[in-house]
C-alpha cells in the first residue's frame, strides 16, 4: 500500500507555497494562482434528512492542539491593530502565517489528522451533519490530481454550546489575519466543522490512481 505522504504534500505544501510568494512578494500568475485553490476547495458530500449533497467548501489543516490557543492569541493580537485603510495589515498578516502555519519550521507544528472549514450557508450540508457525521471530501486539480478523504465531521457551534470554542474562533481568526476582519459577532455565525481523516485514496487519472486506498494515518517525520 502506498503512504498518503503524497497527498498531505500536496495538499499543504501548495497552500503553503504560495502564502510564502505571496510574503515574499513574488506573485505567480492569476492562472497559477487559481489553480492552487484546489488544494483547498474540495467537495463536501453528506448524507441525512436534506438528501445526498455535495458542496465545494474552503478547507485548511490546523495547529495540533497544543498550538492552538498559543496560536490563536497571537493572531487575535494582530487582527486587533487593524485599521481601515491600513495597507500594511495583509503583510503583518501574511509574515504571521508563514511563522505559525506554513514556513518550514513550524510544519512540525501542524496536525496532518483533520481538516477545518467553516459553514457559511447553514442549509444541505448543515441540516445533514447535525443528523450523519460521516462525510466524504473529493479534491480535483486539472487535468489529473484527484484525492478523496472519508472521515466525520464535528461540529463547533458557540450558538449552539453557549461555550466559547476554539476551532470555531481560530479558523475564523486565520481568515481575518489577512484579509479585513469580519469581526468577532459575525465569528459566532459561521460555525466551524472539523472533519476527522479516517481514510484517504488516489483517485488521480495515473497508473497509481483510480481509486487506490493509500496508507493511513500518515506520521509527519
Amino acid at each position: 500500500m502506498q503512504s498518503s505522504k503524497k497527498f498531505f504534500n500536496w495538499a499543504f505544501n501548495t497552500r503553503a507555497e504560495n502564502v510564502i510568494k505571496l510574503q515574499k512578494g513574488e506573485m505567480t500568475s492569476p492562472e497559477k494562482m487559481f489553480l492552487s485553490f484546489c488544494s483547498h476547495e474540495p467537495a463536501f458530500v453528506s448524507y441525512g434528512p436534506a438528501g445526498l449533497n455535495a458542496s465545494v467548501k474552503g478547507v485548511g489543516f490546523l495547529p495540533k492542539d497544543e498550538y492552538l490557543e498559543e496560536t490563536l492569541e497571537i493572531y487575535l493580537k494582530h487582527i486587533a491593530t487593524y485599521e481601515p485603510g491600513d495597507k500594511s495589515y495583509g503583510e503583518r498578516g501574511l509574515k504571521l502565517l508563514v511563522e505559525q502555519m506554513y514556513g518550514e519550521e513550524a510544519r512540525k507544528r501542524i496536525d496532518f489528522t483533520k481538516l477545518g472549514s467553516l459553514e457559511m450557508a447553514k442549509k444541505q450540508s448543515w441540516t445533514n451533519y447535525q443528523v450523519n457525521p460521516e462525510a466524504c471530501l473529493i479534491f480535483h486539480q486539472p487535468p489529473m490530481i484527484s484525492y478523496k478523504l472519508k472521515g466525520k465531521v464535528e461540529i463547533y457551534d458557540e450558538n449552539l454550546s453557549g461555550k466559547r470554542e476554539l476551532y470555531q474562533q481560530f479558523i475564523n481568526a486565520q481568515h481575518d489575519v489577512y484579509h479585513n476582519p469580519t469581526g468577532m459577532k459575525r465569528w459566532k455565525e459561521q460555525p466551524a466543522y472539523i472533519f476527522r481523516i479516517e481514510e484517504v485514496y488516489d483517485n488521480s487519472a495515473t497508473k497509481d490512481g483510480f481509486g487506490e486506498r493509500l496508507e493511513y494515518p500518515y506520521v509527519e517525520e
